[in-house]
């Protein structure tokens, strides 16, 4: 239709009289190829038109001089002066256009009122924008989500090598359940402690269209648990034309992949569907014992229906993989940065102790109601179910390696030759010799299941007015519903009869005999019942409301907005494993807030300036309420009060044809943050560790995050684009707490430290120094090459509990440990094969091309080496 009223408002201006005739080409900077239907429309007037097959256009003008613009969806609007003689005809020649990675709203096929985009508010925030194509070359594979954002400022991804979904993701310092991630406008970060498990999500590049990184306050208008900032991961739809691929890929580990999609295009009912479907398979991730297996599952059916626009979409990402955990340098010195405690060989068949297996499906219903052309309303109704865990041991047959190479009194590795778990001296010698087959108390050996399932639903919905006078209103509410059950399973009796388990009022001499497989198809609908579990049983519910609003007006040259949210979140536990008859909690209610403003100034059509400042009143998370594991309906004894954030940036955009940067200063402070640790404690400070498994339990911990961010986009030539990012912060905990420690094998509590000072402790698990630059050439239409160089520095580890209260007490400044800085080189190249309406793409990529040893993270229990060099290389059939 645009196209349509472009073409006519061409030939009604063809009849009047004619200054003269403008020609040129326009061309993809990307492709570097012609780009059809791209609009031509005189700056100022009506008078357009659109290219044709080649690219080409022609255009009457009634002035001597003037400005074209030259838009196309998904690319920037290229302004081209132009002079020409009365009567004469002037070629412009090629006129480039550039692929606009920050405007993703006319690419939104649904959802485009709950899924709140950059580009959807005038005032600019700091933000960075991965488009489709950069995720299927870089973030396909073997390679974890999270990481097709480490080339942005203030995003870091640790913990690659602890197994296929397992990273970690910060930004500007907030771990990831700090961080709010939304998809397709629903939020995803668990209820109970804001955690997301990239596992659960492993499909996610296959059908992500868009990723956009809203560093700080962001643009949302959601009360969200959000410090860092806000991730909008926005999939893919029901596609308007039709089209498939089939791809597949191998890599390092015997990695294996098999794509296949499918789009049928809308028909001339307005009906659409599209599907996709995936499975991979491999024998490691990088490190030793991280087997993984898994399937992804797409399918979307689109209606238009007059100005309604209706997208129902069901996704899943079943998986299973083998664990990774932290270790001493001195495990690693001895047996090398690949080695992994959690794995051993059962008479020749490969055994793990760890084992993550989910399986999480999740429908939405997204519908876009065009009232008219002030106005807009879009809603999206959600529901997911899931169902898995992770296993472990439950018994005394298998313990811990420590510094000096020798089992404790309960373990069972072999560490003369390579380290691994004794699954043997566990079957046939240890479980071997209880003369009853029984596993009771800590005797004898069984691998178990923790389970986590749980049902989520809920609704988002946004009703937009533009006033078309520059006045903006936003209104609109977000509902959710939240149920989780927790217990423990049996998955391997190793050679046993049956667990006595006393749970919850049973005979002290019942039996648990039943085993479930670790399974994430299994997982759905087999899982113990009541009278099958064992170690613990409870349940909670989660319940919020919120409600929100903003206002944006915006001129010529300034804008201003105000946002503000309220909210309510009501939680409740069952306990059904403490006691003889089920335990209800008291039902708690916490009310939260967020509020928001700024504004910016164009200074001219390159330069911007903005500031925005927030204030958020966050509820605690569920978890931090109920802290005792005797009983779970037990509420914390001194309560847990909200966390509250203030947030301030501002910010320089400055923009050319071929150029983008952007400079933002950013001042975050955090109050009143509760804190859940775990490690060992050394309660007497005699060197000898008293509690192998104890959590710490911090409060009223302040920090404040400052720091400045630097990015640029730079097309110096056709072909060339370069992209560079630094970042600069001084993160640091601010202020003094309590620390309760907490014997986790008991689930007592066994020591308290008060007052512990922690001001100027750095921050730790994220540097707080990076830079990085990448560089993408077509080296002709059809090949291209690409390379990336991250740098991290000023990364601590973490703050060890035993260290800052000897530090508080004897009135030192306690810092935790320094690791070294660290440069990784990625590359990657693509090269296509075209034949008609279809191709054939090849694609590899290297990672940590030098093979450089590193650590990324430290935590209470040691170190993490980040992956060595990994690969993968890709077929795939478009058509």
């Amino acid at each position: 239709m645009r196209k349509l009223l472009a073409l006519a408002l061409f030939l009604t201006s063809a009849t009047i009289f004619a200054q003269g005739t403008i020609t040129g080409t326009v061309i993809d900077s990307d492709m570097n190829a012609p780009l059809p239907g791209a609009t031509v429309m005189v700056a100022g007037e009506n008078t357009g038109t659109t290219t044709d097959f080649d690219g080409k256009f022609s255009i009457n003008v009634e002035r001597s001089s003037g400005k074209l613009q030259i838009s196309f969806v998904g690319y920037k609007t290229q302004s081209i002066p132009f002079k020409v003689a009365d009567g004469a005809t002037r070629d412009l020649g090629r006129i480039i256009i550039n692929v606009d990675d920050n405007a993703l709203s006319e690419v939104i096929v649904v959802g485009s009122g709950v899924i709140d985009l950059e580009d959807d508010r005038r005032t600019p925030i700091a933000v960075s924008t991965i488009t489709r194509s950069e995720i299927q070359k870089k973030a396909s594979g073997n390679v974890e989500f999270p990481e097709i954002m480490k080339n942005t400022p203030s995003v870091y991804v640790s913990n690659q090598a602890g197994g296929f979904g397992d990273s970690q993701m910060f930004l500007r310092g907030f771990s990831q359940n700090n961080t709010a991630f939304l998809l397709n406008g629903q939020p995803i970060n668990g209820m109970e402690d804001g955690n997301v498990y990239w596992s659960n999500w492993s499909g996610m590049s296959d059908i992500a269209n868009a990723v956009q990184v809203q560093r700080g306050l962001g643009s949302s208008k959601l009360a969200i648990s959000s410090v860092g900032g806000t991730v909008n991961i926005v999939t893919k739809a029901t596609d308007k034309t039709e089209g498939g691929f089939a791809r597949a890929m191998v890599g390092n580990g015997s990695y294996l992949k098999g794509t296949v999609g499918y789009d049928t295009g809308l028909d001339d009912n307005g009906w659409g569907f599209s599907f996709l479907l995936d499975h991979w398979q491999a024998h490691s991730k990088y490190a030793d014992g991280t087997r993984g297996q898994g399937q992804n599952y797409f399918f979307s059916v689109g209606k238009v229906l007059g100005d309604h626009n209706f997208n129902f979409l069901l996704t899943g990402a079943p998986q299973w993989h083998d664990q990774n955990f932290s270790k001493s340098q001195d495990l690693y010195d001895q047996y090398g940065i690949k080695y992994n405690n959690n794995y051993g060989f059962l008479d020749g068949d490969y055994q793990t102790l760890r084992r993550n297996y989910y399986h999480k499906p999740v429908m939405n219903l997204n519908w876009d109601w065009n009232i008219s052309e002030n106005s807009d309303l879009s809603a999206v109704v959600y529901a997911s179910f899931g169902r898995g865990g992770g296993t472990g041991d439950y018994g005394n047959g298998i313990g811990y390696v420590d510094n000096d190479n020798n089992p404790d009194t309960r373990g069972a590795y072999n560490f003369a030759t390579d380290g691994l778990i004794d699954w043997n001296y566990i079957v046939n010698e240890s479980n071997a010799s209880i003369a009853d087959g029984l596993s009771r108390d800590r005797i004898g050996t069984v691998l178990r299941a923790s389970v986590n399932n749980h049902a989520w639903y809920g609704t988002v919905a946004n009703y937009s007015y533009d006033t078309q006078t520059g006045w903006t209103f936003n209104v609109g509410g977000d509902l959710r519903f939240y149920t989780g059950d927790h217990f423990r399973q049996l998955t391997d009796l190793l050679g046993l009869q049956g667990r006595v388990e006393p749970l919850g009022g049973r005979p002290d001499d019942y039996v648990v005999s039943q085993t479930f497989n670790p399974n994430p198809w299994d997982a759905l609908f087999n899982y113990a019942d009541e009278d099958e579990r064992i170690d613990y049983d409870y349940s909670e519910d989660i319940n919020y409301q919120g409600g929100f609003a903003q206002v944006e007006y915006a001129a010529d040259r300034f804008s201003v907005f105000f946002q503000g949210a309220l909210s309510n979140q009501s939680y409740q536990r069952t306990d059904r494993g403490n006691f003889a008859n089920t335990k209800e909690s008291e039902k708690i209610n916490k009310t939260g807030y967020n509020i928001k403003g700024g504004g910016s100034f164009n200074i001219n059509e390159e330069n911007i300036v903005f500031v925005n400042v927030g204030r958020y009143s966050r509820q605690p998370f569920l978890d931090n309420l109920f802290p005792s594991y005797d009983d779970n309906t037990m509420v914390a004894e001194n309560g847990v009060d909200n966390e509250d954030i203030t947030g301030f940036e501002a910010g320089y955009k400055f923009e050319t044809t071929n150029f983008r940067a952007n400079l933002n200063g950013y001042y975050t402070k955090w109050e009143n943050r509760f804190l859940n640790a775990g490690g060992e404690y050394d309660q007497d400070g005699d060197g000898v560790v008293d509690f192998d498994d104890a959590s710490f339990l911090f409060d009223g911990i302040g920090q404040l995050h400052k720091g400045l961010e630097l990015d640029i986009h730079w097309k110096p030539t056709l072909g060339l684009t370069l992209n560079g990012y630094a970042t600069v912060g001084n993160w640091e905990y601010d202020g003094s707490t309590n620390i309760r420690i907490r014997d986790e094998n008991t689930s007592s509590f066994v020591d308290e430290l008060e007052d512990i000072e922690l001001t100027g402790t750095k921050v730790g698990l994220a540097p707080q120094t990076s830079f990085g630059l990448g560089a993408d050439l077509d080296v002709t239409r059809d090949f291209s090459v690409d390379a990336n160089v991250n740098h991290y520095a000023d990364l601590y580890g973490f703050v060890d509990v035993e260290d800052v209260a000897l530090s508080s007490i004897s009135g030192d400044s306690y810092q935790s440990e320094k690791l070294d800085a660290y440069t990784l080189v990625d590359l990657g190249a693509s090269y296509k094969f075209r034949f008609g309406n279809q191709n054939i793409q090849l694609r590899g990529n290297i990672y940590n091309l030098f093979d450089n040893e590193y650590i990324n993270q430290s935590d209470q229990y040691g170190y993490f080496y980040g992956n060595g060099l990994t690969w993968n290389f890709s077929v795939r059939y478009n058509f």
